[in-house]
């Protein structure tokens, strides 16, 4: 099969629905001539569900970021899928998570904050580390952001995870250069998921982007976020890292 991930092998990680954009980026890096494993924390069998829409088959892993002996066998796991001998050339990270004390800066709790920073930011590092075994060769590792320079309407907490993910992705980018391996992140722009239903005040943080994105913002489509993650894990990047590609419908250059 050509395209621009044919013979490839990517780890998705964060498709819950088909609203989301690790759905998306499953679907085109199938499309692209990937062959794509899934994980799923909590509710698998949904994810199971829901790998069954993509073009091909994906074979599902449990994992919780959280759960050290999760990410101790997720590398065997992963050899399990793709047979002895086959190295993982991508993995895409798609996780976020904060209590709802997260989203309420002045009185957040660090017990709230500190679950947020975990799951959403030090999760790029774990994740990425329990994947190095089945890299020995490099590869690709994105992320997802949504843009950390500013203070965001109702965002608090998860802005601060965000950007300690930025800070994470660097960090890994100097340190696995050397095992050739890039780290960068898409900042996407607010699309309307399950994961968007548990920030409060969503609609008031994503009518930003009904004013002020120049080429216009869909927040019912992922699929633009999507490809900036599939292109980031194709070979048309080699010597692009550390760095964050803006599919945001240009708001993030806006001046006040």
């Amino acid at each position: 099969m050509s395209g621009i991930l044919a013979g490839k092998r990517i780890l998705v990680t964060g498709v819950i629905t088909e609203s989301s954009i690790a759905f998306h980026a499953a679907k085109l890096a199938q499309e692209e001539g990937a062959e794509v494993i899934l994980t799923g924390f909590g509710r698998v069998s949904l994810v199971e569900r829901i790998a069954k829409r993509l073009p091909k088959p994906a074979p599902v892993i449990e994992l919780d970021v959280q759960n050290q002996e999760h990410l101790d066998g997720l590398a065997d796991k992963v050899r399990e899928h793709l047979g002895e001998g086959v190295d993982l050339d991508g993995v895409v990270h798609s996780i976020a998570f904060g209590p709802q004390g997260a989203f309420n800066f002045l009185e957040g709790s660090w017990e709230d904050v500190g679950t947020a920073v975990h799951v959403s930011a030090y999760s790029l590092k774990a994740l990425t580390m329990a994947c190095l075994p089945v890299m020995p060769r490099g590869g690709s590792i994105v992320g997802l952001t949504f843009d950390a320079q500013f203070a965001w309407p109702k965002y608090d907490w998860m802005g601060v995870a965000k950007a300690a993910l930025e800070s994470t992705s660097r960090y890994l980018a100097r340190d696995l250069g050397e095992k050739n391996v890039r780290c960068n992140l898409v900042s996407a722009g607010p699309i309307k998921s399950m994961a968007a239903k548990s920030i409060p005040g969503f609609e008031e943080l994503a009518d930003v982007w009904n004013h002020r994105a120049p080429i216009g913002w869909d927040l019912t489509d992922p699929e633009p976020a999507g490809r900036g993650v599939v292109a980031l894990l194709s070979d048309w990047f080699p010597r692009t890292t550390g760095e964050i590609v803006h599919v945001d419908g240009g708001v993030h250059m806006m001046g006040a």
